[in-house]
């Protein structure tokens, strides 16, 4: 999204991009005007029970759905968040067009408030699921999903023609979704509803300096990043086991744990368990770092899977919950990389999955293709586009 507002901006767009205020540094050195808000409705999550893995599986499944429900349609930050981009649109005008990533709730019901039309970028408008299709426990999530949007809807005053229909309902737009795949990336997938337009992605050179724990690798040496992201960062034996496997094939392993506060005597734990040269840290500039990778060891997060897929980097993919299923099942079905379970992880699968997908020449070949596909669909250049166009028909 970030660089589909930056061109737009450099297209002599009016674009304002909204969020809360640690973001400000980031956004503005992109050259992207800022608005902060106290809250966008957003759930940082803090790392689940240290004793996830002794549960019953049902139970760590169950209670890994709830915290992602919990995340985007939390009823105690939502209506703060929705107050705050009305009381924005009053102070800075009513915008022509809202564009969201797909986990902000706030947006969708601000959004039909202020009879604003939203875009939503980097997922695609499916078809709705049926309850008789669900496992138990999704079943129990799209019961409290359901009940939760409803209560929204009530005390906000709206209809809520920004979420879908079905058992799983999630935020949608009924004009556009720009998935910045392509169509056979969703070759399994039922076909999405028409709304829905694929745009790829292509890799642009940095723009700033090599950071320099990075420049003071040598350029030879091959790279794995480990990372799960921004919300599910407890997993502290996940990186470690990622980390041994890389090292033991002759990579330097840079693992990732995101912003979320880990206990100093976990981080301590965990700085033991890693091999000799890992880079630890907390945050990463995919621009400088991802033109290096030999491989990446993930959770499934849409941006961090289309990162990749543009790049052409071998994926091993562990997901924890959510979309993040479908993602690995897609990474497998597109022969870019595997799709492991937890399960596997523990039994010590990661080794000879990372050792595959990093010598087989069919899944060396197939990631270079697929990102040749992405990059000729135009990226950010046709997203920026088709949002011109929506907007164009508002004004």
């Amino acid at each position: 999204m970030l660089k589909t507002a930056q061109y737009l901006q450099a297209s002599g767009h009016q674009v304002l991009w909204v969020s809360e205020p640690p973001l400000e540094g980031l956004i503005s050195a992109a050259g992207v005007p800022f608005a902060a808000i106290a809250a966008t409705g957003w759930a940082w999550l803090r790392p689940p029970p240290a004793d996830l893995r002794g549960m019953n599986p049902l139970e760590a499944m169950f209670l890994r759905y709830r915290r992602a429900l919990d995340s985007w349609l939390s009823e105690e930050l939502i209506p703060p968040a929705f107050e705050a981009i009305l009381n924005l649109a009053q102070s800075r005008g009513v915008p022509d067009l809202i564009v969201t990533d797909p986990f902000l709730s706030a947006v969708a019901f601000a959004a039909e408030k202020l009879d604003v039309p939203i875009a939503v970028a980097g997922w695609v408008a499916g078809q709705p699921l049926h309850e008789e299709r669900l496992h138990a426990v999704q079943a129990d999530l799209s019961r409290l999903s359901r009940e939760r949007i409803a209560r929204l809807k009530a005390r906000f005053g709206v209809r809520g023609v920004n979420f879908s229909e079905g058992a799983a309902p999630a935020v949608q737009s009924p004009h556009l979704h720009i998935s910045y795949f392509n169509r056979a990336w969703y070759q399994a997938d039922p076909e999405p509803l028409p709304q829905t337009q694929f745009v790829g992605g292509r890799v642009d050179l940095p723009t700033t300096p090599v950071p320099q724990w990075l420049a003071e690798i040598p350029q030879e040496a091959p790279l794995a990043l480990i990372t799960l992201g921004s919300v599910f960062t407890g997993d502290l034996g996940f990186f470690s086991w990622a980390a041994q496997a890389a090292a033991r094939l002759g990579m330097l392993p840079i693992v990732v744990l995101g912003r979320n506060p880990i206990a100093p005597e976990k981080k301590a734990e965990l700085k033991a368990a890693l091999p000799a040269g890992t880079r630890l840290l907390s945050w990463l500039d995919y621009d400088h770092v991802f033109p290096r990778l030999k491989v990446i060891v993930h959770h499934g997060g849409m941006g961090t899977t289309h990162r990749a897929a543009v790049q052409g980097i071998p994926q091993v993919v562990v997901p924890h919950a959510a979309d993040q299923r479908a993602q690995a099942r897609r990474v497998a079905q597109a022969k870019v990389g595997l799709n492991l379970s937890a399960h596997q992880v523990r039994n010590g699968q990661l080794l000879p999955a990372l050792r595959a997908v990093t010598t087989d020449e069919r899944v060396l070949a197939n990631a270079q293709r697929l990102a040749a596909e992405l990059a000729a669909l135009g990226g950010k250049a046709r997203a920026a586009e088709l949002l011109t166009a929506l907007a164009e028909r508002r004004a």
